[in-house]
C-alpha cells in the first residue's frame, strides 16, 4: 500500500510558510497542485485512492467533472481510471459554466473532482455549473482535504488524503504568521 502522505512530501506538494490561499485565508501550509499533477505516479495513486472510495461507496457516475485549472487534468485522471468521459468547468464572466457547446442530457449523474479542498467554493460553484446544463451532482471529491469544518453538500464527498491545516480569516492572522512574508500562490483572485 502507498503512503500517500510521504508520496506528498516527497513530490514537494506541501510547503511551510504564509499563504495566501485562493479563498482569501492565511495558513503555515499550502499545497501546490502543480508539484502532484505534473508528475504522473503521484496523481495516478491519489485518483486511485479516489477510485477506489468510489467504487466502494457503489457511486456510479456517468461521467467525471473537473474545474479549471488544475481539476482538467485531475478530471481526466479519474475518467481514465474509471473508463468514462470527463467534462470541464469553466469560467466566463465571473461564473463557472461549461463552455465550447458541452451540453448534458436531463439528470446526467457527474462525479466532481477538485485538487484542494478548504471552503469547499470550488465544488459549489462546479456542481451549480452542472445543475445549470442539466446535470444532477451524486458525488465530490477532492485529492487533498484541508477543511476545517465539512462542507455541507447533499452527496457523498470524499478525498484521497485528508491533512490537519489551519486557516485564518485576514483579520484573524495570528502575530507568529504574520511575522512571516506572506506568499500568495493559487490561480484564482481572491474577492
Amino acid at each position: 500500500m502507498i503512503d500517500l502522505g510521504k508520496l506528498l512530501e516527497e513530490s514537494g506538494a506541501i510547503l511551510k510558510g504564509h499563504f495566501e490561499l485562493t479563498s482569501g485565508r492565511h495558513s503555515d501550509v499550502y499545497f501546490e497542485k502543480f508539484r502532484v499533477i505534473e508528475l504522473p505516479h503521484v496523481l495516478t495513486a491519489l485518483c486511485e485512492e479516489i477510485a477506489n472510495h468510489m467504487k466502494s461507496m457503489g457511486l456510479q457516475p456517468k461521467a467525471i467533472a473537473g474545474p479549471t485549472t488544475g481539476g482538467i487534468i485531475i478530471a481526466f485522471e479519474l475518467a481514465r481510471q474509471l473508463g468514462l468521459p470527463a467534462i470541464y468547468i469553466e469560467t466566463e464572466n465571473g461564473v463557472k459554466t461549461l463552455r465550447r457547446g458541452k451540453t448534458l442530457p436531463k439528470g446526467h449523474t457527474v462525479f466532481i473532482i477538485d485538487d484542494v479542498l478548504t471552503t469547499g467554493r470550488s465544488i459549489i460553484e462546479s456542481q451549480q455549473a452542472i445543475e445549470n446544463a442539466g446535470g444532477t451532482v451524486i458525488g465530490a471529491a477532492a485529492l487533498i482535504d484541508r477543511a476545517e469544518k465539512p462542507l455541507e453538500v447533499s452527496y457523498p464527498l470524499i478525498s484521497a488524503y485528508k491533512v490537519a491545516a489551519t486557516s485564518y480569516a485576514p483579520d484573524e492572522v495570528p502575530e507568529w504568521l504574520k511575522a512571516i512574508p506572506v506568499t500568495k500562490p493559487g490561480t484564482r483572485a481572491t474577492t
